[in-house]
């Protein structure tokens, strides 16, 4: 589920502003583009073109009874990965339309020279029922920066039209079972044919391409018999409306007539243009110490009100970003400020804009600031900047790098420094917001797409630091969730596949009413205990404890619960179920811009297991990764998949509008959702929290630091 707060609605019409808007113009270069299979190539065939170094891609795709929507993502600049969810109509006798998935791999085996094509190996619905299966191997060559010509072989089902022989032998029979495993015996094995093609473009809004197709749709047109096809060749005619968008409309096979529609976003090129907000206000010089010796004395320390008065004029400073001083502790030459951000998706710059109000405000004596962002009460980390560095680096060549260099990112302790004076008005104090939900299921084989859109209503009641009570109910006012009429067929614990019940009584439901104490009894360590209605599906109590250093890229934790399982309705009651559950994770950062976790233990349906999760994440906070677990629970007992596994997609709004927000996007898409390897969806798990202001992040960021 999705919670959109006030101003939810936007985060979908930026989406819209960035897809259909005007955006940037499209490039005069020929980008490589993406055919129907949803990775890059000419229109049924692949090329050995690559994307740019991680550019997430949607391509749906139709001709006669076949569509195709993928998911493709640039994992690393010769590397890319696709999802596929494919839809055949008439493929079945009695069942309108048979449903598909299946995921690609691609690897640019040599990249284009002057004299050398690109070439490419890749692997066609790896883990899939195999319907899409094929390998193939691809070259691609620029002639005049308007022409490409590709050729290629192709193995498996890009090989069943003809072929002109089988090198490697005998391609064993398709035994996909439940489906989620791979093939590895049959790659590259059985018959090999060619393909070919050719691009030209036009102009620069303008591409046509004709190609030779190795795909005889054996299945579909030969023993099926849903399309005729009367030609291998196809031709294509694309037109280029912005960055984002490229629209075309395609002759197929002799006989059918196909639309496509590529959707690229760069991480990398904001879809919005600039960031939008005002600029920070200009840093303000201590008055020289020969000319006014008075305004360095030391005095002021001794007022009575000193700290309340700097706290007071430094939070009217930074009212206007949205920062709230959490805390002050003052000494004659060091101010050390406690602040939360929660305005700003980059953290470096909530630091930067916080010093420079330092600077503004603070007397002259006040040399070394301390600021120490806070989040749900912990104390993240210090970062220790010395005034006359933020003086004489401001209009330096490379200042972003020069105060990097200068600036210490230390370990902070959990407790106020003794004669620190909190922020005003903190504590206790109640927020709440009405706005928007969305709740998404994927993949149902009746209908592909479910929707329920709402109104939730979130309260959020902070009694003192770290010490939070939380709710969020919502109100379903139109969907067809509750339509679905699958049900689970799980000999496992209904832990997870009894969702539709779910969708079908939860209206109004309380989805979470939680309290939670986060505490940190060491400078590395951190703490949670979260109690009451943890998600939609489960209630209980939760405690994690996480060990982070903030200068390095690792981090290790555990977690355990006792959760009973709710009712369908989602209300106040519980069904019979309950269990202990509990994992020991690991972290790592590799500093360019990979995350792994690994996480060990017991999932909601007593299976032990392990997950293992890579995340690519960018300096503007998108974030774009895929997880996969087992268990001990066999593949056929798992049921359909084999095993748990997603992708999951997190775009900042920031990214989308252009306004400044800390808000995102986040979505997960599974295959298929069963009952294996599920594990408590809890809010407020400590790692993600507690990285954002430890030095692999903060370094990532620190580019916004004087913004």
């Amino acid at each position: 589920m999705r919670y959109l707060s006030g101003r939810g609605l936007q985060v979908a019409a930026a989406l819209g502003m960035a897809v259909l808007g005007p955006g940037s113009p499209a490039c005069a270069e020929m980008r490589p583009t993406l055919g129907f299979f949803g990775g890059t190539g000419l229109i049924d065939m692949p090329s050995g073109e690559s994307q740019s170094d991680g550019v997430l891609s949607l391509t749906t795709a139709h001709f006669g009874p076949v569509s195709r929507n993928t998911l493709a993502f640039q994992i690393l600049p010769r590397l890319s990965g696709s999802f596929r969810y494919t839809g055949i109509r008439d493929f079945n006798p009695g069942e309108r339309t048979y449903y598909d998935r299946s995921f690609d791999l691609r690897y640019q085996l040599l990249r284009e020279s002057r004299y050398l094509p690109a070439v490419t190996i890749g692997f066609q619905d790896i883990i899939g029922t195999g319907l899409l299966s094929g390998e193939y191997i691809a070259a691609t060559k620029t002639f005049g920066g308007r022409v490409k010509v590709t050729a290629g072989l192709g193995w498996g089902r890009l090989a069943s039209n003809n072929p002109i022989g089988a090198p490697f032998g005998v391609r064993p029979a398709i035994d996909f079972g439940v489906g989620g495993t791979l093939r590895l015996g049959q790659w590259f094995k059985g018959d090999v044919a060619p393909f070919a093609g050719i691009e030209w473009q036009v102009s620069d809004k303008l591409g046509l391409k004709a190609e030779y197709s190795s795909d005889a749709y054996a299945e579909e047109a030969g023993i099926r018999k849903i399309f005729e096809r009367k030609s291998p060749f196809n031709f294509g005619l694309e037109y280029q409306y912005n960055r984002t968008l490229r629209l075309g409309a395609y002759y197929l096979y002799g006989s059918e007539l196909g639309v496509s529609a590529q959707f690229v976003l760069d991480p990398r090129r904001r879809g919005s243009g600039g960031v939008l907000g005002a600029g920070p206000a200009p840093l303000l010089d201590r008055p020289l110490r020969a000319a006014n010796a008075k305004a360095w004395s030391s005095q002021w320390v001794t007022e009575p009100n000193a700290a309340p008065g700097l706290r007071d004029a430094l939070q009217t400073r930074l009212r206007a970003d949205g920062i709230v001083i959490e805390a002050i502790e003052v000494t004659a030459g060091r101010v050390q400020l406690r602040i939360r951000n929660p305005r700003f998706d980059n953290g470096p710059q909530a630091i930067g804009r916080t010093a420079r109000a330092m600077a503004a405000v603070l007397p002259a004596s006040v040399e070394v600031f301390e600021i120490v962002p806070v989040v749900d009460g912990l104390a993240i980390s210090k970062v220790v900047l010395r005034r006359t560095d933020l003086e004489t680096l401001e209009t330096a060549a490379g200042q972003d790098a020069l105060i990097r260099e200068r600036a210490q990112i230390l370990p902070v302790a959990g407790g106020l420094p003794e004669g620190a004076v909190r922020g005003a008005g903190l504590y206790p104090k109640f927020t709440w917001g009405i706005g928007p939900y969305t709740k998404q299921a994927y993949f149902d084989p009746d209908n592909p797409l479910r929707i329920d859109v709402g109104v939730a209503f979130t309260g959020r009641y902070e009694i003192s630091p770290g010490l939070v009570l939380s709710g969020t109910v919502t109100k379903k006012i139109i969907g067809n969730l509750d339509q679905s009429t699958r049900v689970s067929n799980s000999v496992l614990p209904h832990v997870r596949s009894d969702t539709v019940e779910y969708d079908r009584e939860g209206n109004p439901a309380i989805d979470e009413l939680t309290l939670a104490w986060f505490t940190k009894p060491a400078p590395n360590l951190y703490g949670r205990v979260t109690t009451g209605y943890l998600e939609r599906m489960y209630g209980g109590v939760s405690a994690e404890l996480l060990w982070k250093r903030t200068d390095r890229p690792y981090a290790f934790g555990v977690e355990i619960n006792y959760v009973k399982q709710r009712d369908f309705n989602q209300l106040l009651g519980f069904r019979d179920y309950s269990i202990v559950t509990g994992h020991v994770s690991g972290y790592y950062n590799f500093n360019n811009g990979f995350l792994a976790q690994i996480d060990i233990g017991r999932y909601l349906a007593g299976d032990i297991g392990a997950t293992l999760s890579i995340d690519r994440e960018f300096a503007n906070g998108w974030k774009i990764g895929a997880f996969a677990t087992l268990t001990d629970v066999p593949f056929a007992t798992f049921g359909e998949g084999s095993f748990d596994k997603g992708i999951r997609v997190e775009i900042p709004v920031t990214w989308l509008s252009g306004n400044v927000t800390r808000r995102s996007y986040a979505n997960t898409v599974r295959p298929i959702q069963r009952d294996g390897g599920q594990r408590l969806s809890v809010g407020g798990r400590l790692y993600d929290t507690v990285r954002e202001y430890h030095a692999t992040r903060l370094d990532a960021e620190w580019g916004r630091f004087w913004r």
